[in-house]
């Protein structure tokens, strides 16, 4: 049997021993995987878990960057009948502390010191906590605790057991019980743990695979977080299921030169990764000689008339993008796909004329992750596609006379409810309510507005969707992250993060002087920047939606400050709450704000920001507005 991520495994290294499975980077140089290899390190692991008195049931979390080991710790954990917990690399000692007591983790595989100071450091929050395994020794031999074990000493104690123990247990395990609990994206609270079981998710992979192929001579790169369902679904379902190569790379800071030396088959990005890249490729252009921005110019023309018209531009690619997606790595792709958030309509045309087969998948983590996609030849980009197969049950919970309502959804393969809670509210009948607003567009595809609770509306009765607006900012390289404002409020306005890297390279080939992040936001120039690109979105959109003002934030928006998930979903209720005063000022009609803060940096380190923010009005007015 082939039910469960274990077996997926033994079974690969029984028939296809020799072949690569995965490939890892370290120093400047890739090393192999063989399924033999990794079945072999993995069932190491087990045994010296089994040994150390790991037993069925208990909880085994994860931390640090996507890694072999990671993986292989998890599916060791899965053959021992435990849970897998994986924890974001970047969670703070607080969010460390609650997923372990919450979920009453016992051992922890952390890849290296900064992961296990993190685990040190909570340990008197988490008195289950019994053993620490660590990947990198390096830092180690100043720490001295006795729970530390090094990831080669569990192996030598695996290897002194009897392989034919663990046969045993993978015979012994069981598809329909509980192998992982997975973080939800926690947008208005602490993360939810949904609970999914083996059997599901591999069911799930496989109905996913035939909606969009793999096998082993596909390359992927892993580069989101392992903790997030849609990379436990390529990691570990599309990798032992497909056999595709699953290669890490060797930090965060080299993803794209690693990237680039794979020329991956097929790539998962989040929206925010999308954005970036965009704004990269539009940023360099700007530091071209004359020559190139108008080739790029016209590169760019031909090949959003040839998407207009649903075919491709030769010229286009000629001029301009065979080389752009060689630059990128994109060269080998044959499936590419955005999914954990709405990516703005103009970065996906962006993607489409480069000739990137771009297409938006649509899930949740109680779901198993993405259960729609656009099939080839049918992307609408508007819409989040059709789902795999008939098992997916999809409709809209009490539409509106437009016909939109909230997506409520079934298949066979979903979660088995949230660890901790005996009654999830938004599990109804074995329907789950998804809390996003939707609905059906031509040819059944699925078409995603906001989150219910997101949509909003003005004082004067009209509706908007401020994400939908966020995501036209993004386009521009110019902005990292926006949060578009007016519920209740005579008109929108909104506050926006500069993009820190490329406005920074604008301002100095501009021979503007600048100290800080906050300082470079407050120069008139920035401002000025910034309102044009502002002016350039209203005049995408509906008179009522435009934005009236805006203000640069002191600071981006970040994920340790609980302004952002660990996906990079804005956390709005904590916006309003933290920036209540700025928001307020902004209605008054404030010129100008003053702000006396201090931020708090990761390694502890605080800042007093003393600052003036200035609101910024758009000349682009709804007529309405304007005759106020």
């Amino acid at each position: 049997m082939t039910d469960t991520l274990p077996r997926l495994l033994a079974d690969n290294a029984a028939k296809h021993g020799n072949e690569i499975a995965l490939r890892e980077k370290q120093f400047g140089i890739w090393r192999s995987f063989t399924w033999a290899d990794y079945h072999a390190r993995t069932r190491l692991f087990a045994l010296g878990l089994k040994r150390l008195g790991v037993e069925r049931g208990e909880v085994i979390a994860l931390i640090g960057d996507n890694r072999p080991d990671w993986v292989m710790g998890e599916i060791a954990a899965h053959a021992l009948g435990c849970r897998s917990l994986g924890i974001y690399r970047d969670a703070l000692d607080e969010e460390v502390a609650y997923l372990l007591a919450h979920a009453g983790a016992t051992i922890v595989f952390a890849e290296d010191e900064e992961q296990v100071d993190k685990l040190l450091a909570v340990s008197d929050q988490v008195p289950g906590l019994r053993r620490i395994i660590y990947s990198d020794p390096r830092g180690m031999r100043k720490l001295d605790d006795p729970r530390l074990m090094a990831a080669e000493e569990l192996c030598r104690i695996g290897a002194s057991e009897d392989p034919a123990d663990y046969d045993a247990l993978l015979a012994a395990m069981q598809a329909e019980d509980i192998a992982i609990l997975c973080t939800t994206s926690g947008t208005t609270a602490r993360p939810k743990l949904a609970m999914l079981t083996s059997g599901a998710l591999v069911r799930h992979c496989r109905a996913y695979l035939k909606a969009d192929p793999k096998g082993p001579q596909d390359e992927y790169v892993s580069v989101l977080p392992l903790p997030w369902i849609m990379e436990q679904i390529y990691v570990l379902g599309w990798g032992l299921i497909a056999r595709m190569k699953v290669n890490f790379v060797e930090e965060p800071e080299t993803m794209m030169a690693d990237f680039r030396e794979i020329g991956p088959t097929f790539v998962l990005f989040a929206p925010r990764v999308w954005e970036s890249l965009a704004a990269e490729v539009r940023a360099r252009v700007m530091d071209a000689s004359p020559l190139k921005r108008k080739m790029f110019d016209l590169g760019m023309k031909l090949g959003l008339e040839a998407v207009a018209k649903g075919t491709r531009s030769g010229m286009a690619d000629t001029l301009l993008f065979r080389a752009l997606r060689d630059r990128l790595g994109f060269t080998n792709l044959t499936s590419a796909a955005t999914g954990g958030a709405a990516l703005g309509p103009e970065t996906f045309r962006f993607f489409q004329a480069m000739g990137v087969p771009l297409r938006q998948l649509y899930g949740q983590t109680e779901l198993l992750g993405a259960y729609t996609l656009h099939r080839k030849g049918e992307v609408d980009f508007d819409t989040v596609g059709v789902p795999f197969d008939d098992s997916v049950e999809l409709r809209v919970h009490e539409p509106d006379a437009n016909g939109v309502g909230e997506i409520v959804t079934r298949h066979p393969n979903m979660f088995s409810g949230y660890f901790g809670m005996e009654a999830p509210a938004d599990l109804r009948d074995g329907w789950l309510h998804t809390g996003d607003a939707g609905y059906f567009g031509k040819g059944g595809q699925l078409v995603v507005i906001d989150r219910i609770k997101d949509i909003a509306e003005t004082s004067g009765g009209d509706r908007f969707s401020p994400q939908y607006i966020e995501n036209k900012l993004k386009f521009s390289p110019f902005v990292a992250e926006a949060v578009v404002l007016g519920a209740g409020q005579s008109h929108l306005a909104a506050m926006i993060c500069i993009r820190f890297p490329i406005v920074s390279k604008w301002a100095e080939r501009n021979r503007i002087a600048f100290t800080t992040y906050s300082d470079l936001a407050a120069r008139t120039q920035v401002l000025d920047l910034l309102r044009a690109e502002v002016v350039k979105v209203n005049a995408t959109l509906p008179p009522a939606q435009r934005l009236r003002q805006f203000v640069l934030l002191y600071k981006e928006l970040d994920a340790d400050d609980e302004e952002l998930t660990r996906t990079r979903k804005v956390r709005r209720g904590v916006i309003a709450q933290k920036y209540g005063d700025i928001i307020a000022a902004i209605y008054r009609g404030d010129e100008q704000i003053p702000v006396d803060t201090t931020i708090a940096f990761q390694d502890g380190t605080k800042q007093r920001i003393r600052t003036t923010l200035r609101v910024i009005v758009t000349d682009t007015v709804a007529p309405a507005m304007a005759a106020e």
